[in-house]
């Protein structure tokens, strides 16, 4: 039995809503509501669900990148506390790796590539020869090695997003995670980084939480899916049973509004 990495237990998460006129109580805005999930080892787990529906907030909250209203979060068997200092999630930041939607806007444009694939390394004090590192991961991900002094503006969109994929695999993390890598990218380019994504969790040997609103990507790449809706999980389980034989109302609606193509 393979052992659960990521656990979370009735974990929710409300927001100040905009202050409107009078001086009534103010109301609140449900981002996440009394969530539990799990991720085992070497799994892949797809979240899915329309824009506004808790995805990016149960990452961020996995991530202790945010602090949760209520419930808990254990990663390796140790709780996550985002209230604490950052030093306090150095071993946190060590077991993941996080890509971003849009890899210009998360690279730094004023950084050679060196500088930042090996940001985590320098960040987590990681010893070893650390340029030898930059540029072994960057031939792993597809670029050459040379390209380590050039700079964001010099690549384009689908380079880009690999150097981001460097950037999160280098210090060697047990769990990647993917905030809508693809949908920035065209369909071609998407393609091609889809499978760099599948060697590359078979080589490091990696647990993938992939969060998407295309759910051709996560037929392909997970093994299990999560469907959420308002905050909320209205179903999970193997892909398989989830996509084909779908329990709940909301996920038969997502799955008929995928467009197609008549015979």
């Amino acid at each position: 039995m393979s052992e659960t990495l990521i656990r979370a237990r009735g974990l929710s998460r409300t927001y100040p809503a905009p202050r409107g006129r009078g001086f009534g109580r103010p109301e609140r805005t449900v981002g996440l509501s009394d969530v539990d999930v799990s991720v085992r080892e070497g799994s892949a787990v797809g979240i899915i669900g329309e824009s506004g529906s808790g995805k990016s907030t149960l990452v961020r909250l996995l991530l202790g990148l945010d602090v949760p209203t209520a419930g808990t979060i254990e990663v390796e068997g140790r709780p996550v506390d985002a209230r604490g200092s950052a030093r306090s999630l150095h071993w946190l930041r060590r077991t993941t790796g996080i890509v971003f939607q849009d890899p210009y806007a998360s690279l730094d444009p004023r950084m050679n590539v060196e500088r930042i694939v090996g940001e985590p390394l320098w960040a987590l004090g990681i010893e070893g020869d650390r340029r030898a590192r930059v540029r072994e991961v960057l031939e792993q991900v597809g670029l050459e090695a040379d390209m380590a002094t050039r700079f964001p503006h010099e690549f384009s969109g689908g380079q880009r997003q690999r150097i981001a994929l460097a950037r999160a695999i280098v210090h060697r993390p047990r769990i990647l995670v993917g905030d809508e890598p693809l949908s920035a990218l065209d369909v071609t380019v998407r393609a091609q980084i889809l499978r760099l994504l599948a060697r590359l969790r078979t080589e490091e040997q990696l647990t993938l939480v992939l969060v998407s609103h295309d759910i051709g990507v996560v037929q392909n790449v997970c093994d299990q899916v999560v469907v959420m809706k308002d905050g909320r999980i209205v179903e999970q389980g193997p892909t398989e049973k989830v996509l084909l034989q779908p329990q709940a109302a909301y996920t038969r609606q997502l799955l008929a509004s995928i467009p197609t193509l008549p015979a």
